[in-house]
């Protein structure tokens, strides 16, 4: 009790009279130069300095028989009795095992980086956060390698796929595990069920954002990426894809540190498709008309510039005992696209303490998020997307009358009605109905509170304690007036449609660790913990949607104007995960590293399954040696590790598939479940080895690190049909191995670092390939996800890899000649499917590269994907209307040129061999693009200057952008964007959002 009043007193508690002023200046022991950003703390209190970037400070002092103490990332702490002096002059000494680094490992345990034996990659959060962007995740694409990051193309806030080392599970997860200071985070998707829409790809089902996207970027102290499987082997079945470890900042030492970001970014549309301006339209509203003059594109007009503005504060104090942080940000954001906003409000409150001169150590954190976003745009697809009917329009026709008159007055049914300039259908409507007559709207509040107790048993053994609650709460609703697409809306009469759904998905974690780091003697040191873990989870979901009977009255959105008893679907699901584990590291004479982990599941997933019983075991092992300790290496040489490790990990199955449950539908109606219980059900396993090398030279100016993997995902589910009379549909198989074996390699060249003039490089190059070893006997392929689309579909077949797109094709000769139909001269389209493309790069490249002169600071990152295929069913679509520059080009020449051959009749081409079902091999561009990803020029006003204010300690402006223009592009949209998060629709853009091109300014100020 007497601690928790203390910390209210220092809440609340004034500044003491200053009795004495002390000046001084920090310099480092190892060569003399000065150190800026050191803290001075008066020991016992919240007064404190920070010293300037030429190493000076000054404090007043609040008591007599003061103490400062000195700390500095990198650098030992030092203490001095200040006695009557008025000037003090310090200098520090390096502490080796930070300056090497340490780095958060798995359940948040601190390894050093020499020690660890797999590949992590460490990025702080002023790397993150020097471009924002509103789903802050994205700012991690190009930094780490062998991450891939992918956008959504659903507007500001939307979700993002991210894979670490390649997609391997079929049917499962693809996307790493999320852990924040060391517990697991929720990361929904919010993703609505296609069944209420129509479909994924053609109904677009809308993107509610992910969980990681809904942080505030300047709480976040430092991000580790954990790749291999041995890296998140502690995590179990949750962490088969990779864990991407969050550390977020905490309190201080010291005053009061204010830091208030500003930042505001315009975003504009760039990649849009390549439209003819000469021909005009023909009938059915085509573009196949005669030549016309003066035409323009109007289609850019219709993106309007989107503005996002991010601002943050935060404050940092504390004493000895007791430290606080407190942040807020808000983001408002308005999309691309008419109507489109997003306004998220971030509230985190963290409080730490140590007590009992450190035996006890607390850490309690509340991050509350509050998300709204309007009209969010579908990712893609036909229905719904205001793209379609805006890019299809009558070339030279005047669109502006259905912009300021998208609906006209029917007299008849009294209410207004839709304007097109033909009947609307499902696949195409006037684009400005659409982004006013269909409004939606995305509600997401989230809380996530954790609690962390440490006791210090001794200085080499403590027991953690840790809990964790994570609750999202979603809430959706979607108005369709009437007259929308009469297919997209049902009933009768064409009288509207409402969509309403609410969503409460819950984690609540909770761990025990016995740790231990002790040397023993001066050449072994042990570090090991064991412990056990409990994850619940729980989803409770209720969907209703006026479809397919259409509501009673015209425009009356509520439950009780459903015409009939409408769609409604609701889920009530919980899933438990046990564990215990335990780790260990053996380390000798600080240059070999013996690492040993194992942990055993429970899951309830696999209930009524002989694996319920017994769970199901996941060990690793791992070998370092840094040879530069025991080998004599030239002058030039620094350091020189080897690495190796093996590991197993599972995925987990989903809800259900283990134990056959019905559902009960509209109306008490029984829906049966057609698939065969799992009883025989084994866990997904991914089996990893991977080898590395690490060195640097010429005291740390180069840097380079090469790992080689190979995992092999084997046990995956897999369904079949059932055999004829035994009463199923389907029934469930464990088949397959899915092999991933790649390279990363991350060179730094740093070879400037003076006080007045730096320079450091990061080069990251990853490449990954995957092969479908073996699938299944009674299985020859097995299509990914759901059949949305007449002419491409993604399909594993063994020999090929994740990624295989297949599609319609032309038929071919023996020797792979393009057949013609002599009586008309065009191609002749195959009957069969055929494999036209693969979605996955041959390697990823890029070059993240910093400049410091004196105040100023420039830093650019060019990222590159190089090989790979996409698929452009925009393009095709639009050729078939006749509204491209390609179609203009072939009219222009008289023909078109298919692999050699002149087609002469070009309308009759595009007709038959675009659109929506049309020869998907005809559009298949390379996925090759190079891209200023990132640039930012900051300016830091001069401490001289700042003195004279009094009241500002720092302050930085800075000029920012993101995806400027790409060096090179082959295909007509951006390669990197994706229609969803999910493991199908990749590599295909079927109008898909455009990419944005984002410039802005940051201001940051300090206190």
């Amino acid at each position: 009790m007497k601690h928790v009043l203390l910390f209210v007193l220092m809440l609340v508690s004034g500044t003491l009279m200053a009795q004495q002023t002390i000046n001084g200046k920090i310099t480092s022991a190892k060569d003399g130069q000065s150190l800026p950003g050191v803290n001075v703390v008066e020991k016992g209190t919240v007064n404190g300095a920070v010293s300037d970037i030429d190493g000076n400070y000054s404090l007043k002092l609040t008591g007599d028989d003061a103490v400062l103490v000195f700390s500095f990332i990198g650098y030992d702490n030092k203490e001095v009795v200040v006695g009557n002096k008025t000037t003090i002059n310090v200098s520090l000494a390096e502490n080796a095992i930070e300056l090497e680094g340490a780095v958060v490992t798995a359940l948040g345990i601190e390894k050093k980086s020499r020690g660890l034996t797999y590949s992590a990659q460490q990025l702080d959060g002023d790397a993150l956060g020097r471009s924002k962007d509103a789903n802050m995740i994205n700012a991690l694409a190009g930094k780490s390698a062998g991450v891939v990051i992918n956008k959504s193309s659903s507007g500001v806030g939307g979700s993002a796929k991210v894979t670490i080392r390649g997609n391997r599970s079929a049917t499962g997860n693809n996307q790493p595990l999320y852990v924040i200071d060391g517990i697991p985070m929720l990361n929904s998707s919010g993703t609505q069920p296609a069944t209420s829409i129509g479909g994924t790809n053609d109904a677009g089902a809308r993107d509610g954002g992910d969980g990681i996207g809904n942080l505030n970027p300047d709480d976040i102290e430092s991000m580790t990426v954990l790749k291999g499987a041995s890296a998140a082997a502690l995590y179990g079945s949750n962490a088969a894809n990779g864990v991407i470890v969050i550390t977020t900042k905490k309190g201080k030492v010291g005053k009061p540190i204010v830091n208030i970001s500003s930042n505001v970014t315009f975003d504009n549309a760039f990649e849009t498709p390549d439209f003819q301006n000469t021909y005009g339209m023909s009938d059915g509203g085509k573009s196949w008309g005669d030549p016309i003059k003066g035409g323009s594109d109007y289609t850019k007009d219709f993106f309007k510039t989107g503005v996002t503005a991010i601002t943050s504060a935060s404050v940092s104090f504390g004493t000895e005992k007791f430290q606080s942080y407190y942040s807020y940000a808000n983001t408002n954001a308005g999309g691309i696209i008419e109507n489109n906003k997003l306004k998220k409000h971030n509230i985190n409150i963290r409080q730490t303490a140590k007590l009992y001169d450190g035996k006890i150590q607390l850490d309690g954190n509340v991050n509350l998020i509050s998300q709204n976003v309007k009209n969010r745009p579908t990712p893609g697809g036909y229905y719904m997307n205001p793209l379609v009917g805006l890019y299809r329009y009558p070339r030279g026709e005047n669109i502006g009358i259905y912009k300021d008159e998208y609906k006209t007055f029917d007299n008849a049914r009294n209410f207004d009605t839709q304007n097109w300039h033909k009947t609307p259908d499902s696949w195409a409507q006037n684009p400005w109905w659409i982004t006013n007559m269909m409004p939606s709207e995305d509600k997401r509040n989230r809380v996530i509170a954790s609690i962390n107790a440490k006791w210090n048993i001794t200085d080499w053994l403590n027991l953690q304690v840790r809990g964790n609650s994570d609750n999202t709460f979603d809430q959706y609703d979607q108005r369709i007036y009437a007259t929308t697409a009469p297919e997209l809306v049902g009933g009768t009469y064409n009288n509207g449609r409402y969509i309403t759904s609410n969503r409460h998905e819950s984690l609540t974690y909770g761990d025990v660790l016995l740790n231990m780091n002790k040397d023993f003697g001066e050449d072994f040191t042990l570090v090991a913990s064991i412990g056990g873990s409990i994850t619940d989870m729980k989803l409770r979901y209720t969907l209703m949607d006026s479809r397919p009977s259409g509501l009673e009255i015209a425009n009356v959105f509520n439950l009780g104007n459903f015409a009939g008893s409408g769609y409604v679907e609701e889920l009530n699901t919980r899933t438990q995960n046990q564990s215990i584990f335990g780790t260990a590291q053996l380390g000798w004479r600080d240059g070999l590293f013996l690492d040993f982990t194992s942990r055993n599941d429970w899951s309830s997933t696999l209930a009524y399954t002989e694996s319920m019983k017994k769970g199901f075991f996941y060990p690793s092992v791992g070998l370092t040696a840094v040879l530069s300790e025991f080998i004599n290496m030239p002058d030039f040489w620094d350091f020189m590790k080897v690495r190796g490790s093996y590991a197993q990990v599972g995925n987990s199955i989903p809800f259900g598939v283990s134990y056959q449950t019905h559902t009960i539908g509209a109306g008490g109606s029984l829906i049966f479940n057609g698939n065969a219980p799992f009883t025989d059900l084994k866990p997904e396993i991914s089996e990893s080895k991977e080898f590395g090398f690490e060195s640097r030279f010429l005291r740390n100016a180069i840097t380079f690190d090469f790992t080689w993997y190979q995992t092999n995902t084997l046990d995956q589910y897999f369904n079949l049909p059932a055999p004829a009379g035994s009463g199923y549909n389907y029934y469930y198989v464990n088949a397959g191995n899915i092999r991933n074996r790649g390279i990363e390699m991350v060179l730094g060249i740093n070879p400037f670092n003076k006080e007045n003039f730096s320079w450091d490089n990061s080069i990251n190059f990853s490449k990954n390939t995957n092969k479908i070893i073996e699938l299944h006997p009674d299985l020859d392929a097995f299509n990914v996800g759901l059949q949305t689309s007449s002419s491409y579909w993604m399909r594993l077949e063994e020999g090929g890899s994740f990624g295989d797109i297949y599609g319609k094709v032309f038929t071919r000769d023996d020797n792979g000649a393009i057949q013609y139909d002599p009586a008309t001269g065009l191609p002749i389209v195959s009957s069969d499917f055929g494999k036209i493309a693969n979605a996955n790069p041959d390697f990823n490249l890029s070059w993240n590269s910093n400049f410091r002169y004196k105040n100023w600071r420039l830093g650019f990152l060019i990222d590159g994907r190089f090989g790979g295929d996409v698929v452009s069913l925009t393009q095709a679509d639009l050729d078939q209307y006749g509204v491209t520059l390609a179609t203009a080009s072939a009219r222009d020449a008289g023909y078109v040129s298919l692999e050699g051959n002149k087609i002469e009749n070009v309308q009759e081409f595009y007709s038959r061999i675009g659109g929506r079902d049309g020869v998907s091999e005809n559009y298949v561009y390379s996925a090759t693009n190079i891209r200023l990803r990132e640039l930012s020029l900051s300016y830091s006003l001069p401490k001289t200057l700042l003195s004279k204010i009094g009241f500002i300690d720092g302050a930085t402006v800075s000029f920012v952008g993101r995806n400027l223009f790409f060096f090179y592009n082959d295909a007509p949209f951006d390669p990197d964007a994706v229609l969803g998060t999910g493991n199908d629709l990749q590599g295909v853009d079927v109008f898909g959002m455009p990419t944005t091109r984002s410039l802005g300014f940051n201001v940051k100020l300090t206190f």
